[in-house]
């Protein structure tokens, strides 16, 4: 442990009795991160199982159940410390994908179990990879957040790029249901090591005898229609929710696109997942080269406005491509560069609009806008797709076209956004 210290203060400015929480909170959310990036692949695999013109009818299902299920955790969070109520979480979460692989193995109906399977999915990412962060803010200070949540989020970076790899690898010869025990089985090991972490940093805070001012924790209480009147009014709420909306457009007609073209190209769903997996690897990896090396630069040099409308414009070039030459390659290429731009770009940019916001519409607003909005543009789009290819006949050229237009409309938007938040810092600068 003593080596680790030592390597572990070349890389993050450490108090003393810290390491042994960092090393731990680190190591869960790797296995994390791990075990949820192993499910993702199998569910896009299973969502072509579930039948391509039923995915619109699942992104209904998902915006549903989050809209049941945001309100239940809410009340979970107010009601019980996380550090109480999480584990029992991640207990749930692991008798779920055992459940889900008994149900596989019993050789029952595919389809539905299909379709179950990828609502519950984005049920997983919300109580078990978001609510990790709301823990690690409840057990470190403001202070330590800043030295060492960088090092903590490096676990997810991480995991996120063993997780694909796993699912790559293991899909065809395992069979994608069996990589459900190999995630649940990393679950379990994150769920020791969460344990491990909330009772480290609890003796670390009680023999510093660390205080932090109230507010930081403080509850806010109002509902989801509170948020949405705080929207409503704000022009510059507005317009976030607005360009939150556009980006799920642009993201859902590629995602569903692929998806066709995927199932034309793989007979069985191990092949997809193998496929799948070795996307989302190439996606992670190269979303961790650009946030290391080269978003901070990008953010000096060029600022929040042209980092903003840097993906819309990108993809508004790359819907036309699709358009011009549509193919499985370029629709391939064109959906990666999406999402590296999303994770690395889009996201942290996204999240930089809040900063001129006050702190109840950054927390209430902010969580209407990525449950409501996010989910509901995913469901809205995935049926305007459907109408579009279904009774209209639309294929890869004109969704390619009506793509461009959107993210046109999306790059113009950005613009707007960023003149708005510099000019919002400016007047708080004052």
């Amino acid at each position: 442990m003593e080596r680790l210290s030592a390597l572990l203060r070349r890389l993050v400015v450490l108090q003393p009795g810290e390491a042994p929480a960092l090393l731990a909170s680190f190591a869960t959310l790797l296995c994390m991160f791990a075990s949820y990036t192993i499910l993702r692949p199998v569910r896009d695999a299973l969502g072509i199982t579930s039948g391509l013109e039923k995915i619109p009818y699942l992104f209904w299902g998902v915006f549903i159940v989050m809209l049941v299920l945001q309100p239940l955790y809410g009340w979970l969070t107010s009601r019980f410390p996380r550090a109480v109520f999480l584990p029992w979480v991640y207990g749930f979460f692991i008798a779920n994908l055992l459940g889900f692989y008994v149900w596989f193995r019993l050789g029952a109906d595919r389809t539905w179990i299909a379709r179950t399977y990828f609502v519950w999915v984005s049920v997983f990412n919300l109580f078990v990879v978001a609510a990790f962060w709301s823990l690690m803010a409840d057990l470190f200070t403001r202070e330590q957040a800043g030295r060492v949540f960088g090092f903590i989020w490096a676990g997810a970076s991480t995991g996120g790029l063993i997780g694909p790899f796993v699912a790559h690898e293991l899909a065809v010869p395992l069979g994608a249901s069996n990589l459900l025990p190999i995630s649940a089985a990393l679950l379990a090991v994150s769920l020791v090591l969460m344990i491990a972490v909330i009772r480290l940093q609890r003796t670390q805070a009680a023999a510093v005898r660390v205080e932090e001012p109230p507010q930081a924790d403080a509850a806010l209480g109002g509902s989801l229609w509170a948020a949405f009147g705080q929207v409503v009014r704000s022009p510059y709420l507005l317009g976030i929710a607005l360009f939150v909306l556009l980006m799920t457009w642009v993201s859902t007609f590629l995602y569903l696109e692929q998806q066709a073209f995927v199932a034309k190209a793989f007979a069985t769903a191990d092949e997809r997942t193998r496929f799948f997996g070795g996307i989302d690897f190439w996606v992670q990896a190269a979303s961790l080269l650009m946030q290391l090396l080269f978003f901070g630069r990008l953010f000096k040099w060029v600022g929040l406005r042209a980092m903003l409308v840097s993906v819309p414009v990108i993809m508004t070039a790359g819907y036309a491509l699709v358009a011009l030459a549509p193919g499985f390659m370029v629709l391939v290429v064109v959906y990666a560069v999406r999402r590296v731009g999303d994770y690395a770009l889009t996201r942290p940019c996204r999240d930089a609009l809040f900063t001129v916001v006050s702190r109840e519409e950054k927390y209430k607003a902010k969580s209407l806008i990525d449950t409501f909005v996010y989910r509901g543009g995913d469901a809205l789009s995935g049926s305007l797709y459907k109408e579009l290819t279904g009774s209209f006949g639309a294929g890869p050229a004109t969704i390619g076209w009506l793509g461009a237009a959107i993210s046109a409309l999306w790059s113009v938007l950005a613009l707007a956004l960023g003149k708005a938040q510099e000019q919002r810092r400016s007047v708080i600068a004052r």
